[in-house]
């Protein structure tokens, strides 16, 4: 058990051939960066990062994750660089993930998510020397009930809005590939559940922690469109974690691993959105309005059971919710102080590894 929880810290990783989709995006950064500390030979491929502040950039992630700049949803392009690189691992991370955009522009947000993903799979199960993929999915492929509990692996799947829907649509699909095609072909299949997660480098636009990051460092208001809304926050490193165990896991025990799995906080991480402000105000400290306008449907409450990931592959969220919008804050008020972003991240995730031999 103890050796699944400290996957990423053995052998395991070393000169193993991973490619990540997302690797510019803000988890696929961090991924990246944790994954080169301990011997990964690494390749990416995603959109470019546009931002100069995007971590990608800021940390100079493209010199430890080469990177094949392309869409998911071209198939020809992402089936040469699969085939060119020929990984025994696959983090794929790409996706339109805000819920907002997806309102604008639904037929992006299923062409990416879904059609990306099976894209992905698709042309994943003809490289040869492939041992096993995990798909990065949401807590919002659930079908929302409002529950005071969290939801559990097997319980229902939906969506009211787009994003979700396309989420809840990418794990039917993960499902029907694992079972027709990896399964039978002895590729472990696995798909990551996580909740909010938030951390440094993240500069998304309408997300809570990069719009609260920037106000800060431009001495304006934030505005908030759900203030009550209540989320499982997560450090970027907790659901890291789980996803180097997983996919350690589904790759040396894929008839066991090859499943969906939770990956979310304690329940010191449930909070509304005016906590998580407030908390974080301890380091970034920001003026705030509430837009009283009508707003597109997101749900009021949302959280996850992580039981089945800490009884079957020890993890465990090792960062409370004041600790990890404590990073979070150091993170910014770092940066935008002038420290690297690489260091910075680097020494985030030594700290991390520290808590975990405790």
């Amino acid at each position: 058990m103890e050796n699944l929880v400290n996957g990423y810290m053995d052998a395991f990783w070393r000169g193993r051939r991973v490619f990540i989709t997302g690797s510019t995006g803000f988890k696929g950064s961090w991924l990246a960066v944790w994954l080169a500390r301990y011997g990964a030979v690494l390749c990416g491929y995603a959109l470019p990062a546009l931002q100069r502040d995007d971590l990608f950039n800021a940390a100079r992630v493209g010199e430890l994750c080469p990177t094949v700049i392309g869409d998911i949803r071209d198939s020809a392009c992402l089936t040469a660089a699969l085939q060119d690189f020929a990984p025994q691992t696959v983090f794929h991370l790409a996706a339109q993930s805000l819920v907002r955009r997806s309102y604008v522009n639904p037929l992006e947000t299923f062409s990416t998510n879904l059609m990306g993903t099976c894209n992905l799979l698709n042309a994943a199960r003809d490289v040869s020397t492939l041992e096993s993929v995990l798909v990065v999915s949401t807590d919002k492929c659930y079908r929302n009930r409002e529950w005071d509990w969290g939801y559990r692996e097997n319980d229902e799947l939906g969506g009211s809005d787009p994003y979700s829907a396309s989420k809840a649509a990418v794990e039917i699909a993960v499902e029907s590939f694992r079972r027709s095609f990896y399964a039978p072909g002895g590729i472990g299949l696995a798909s990551a559940r996580g909740g909010n997660v938030v951390g440094g480098g993240d500069f998304a636009m309408e997300r809570l922690v990069p719009d609260i990051a920037r106000a800060w460092r431009d001495d304006q208001e934030i505005v908030l469109r759900y203030p009550k809304a209540t989320r499982p926050w997560q450090h970027v490193l907790d659901c890291l974690s789980g996803y180097i165990c997983l996919a350690r896991a589904v790759t040396t025990n894929r008839d066991s691993f090859s499943r969906g799995f939770n990956f979310g906080p304690d329940a010191t991480g449930e909070a509304t959105v005016l906590t998580v402000l407030e908390e974080l105000g301890k380091k970034l400290p920001v003026r705030r309005r509430i837009n009283q306008a009508e707003q597109p449907y997101e749900a009021a409450r949302l959280t996850l059971d992580t039981s089945l990931a800490r009884q079957s592959l020890g993890w465990r969220p090792r960062l409370s919710l004041v600790q990890t919008l404590d990073w979070t804050g150091t993170w910014y008020a770092d940066y935008f102080g002038g420290r690297d972003a690489r260091e910075l991240t680097q020494s985030q995730i030594s700290n991390y590894e520290i808590l975990g031999q405790t």
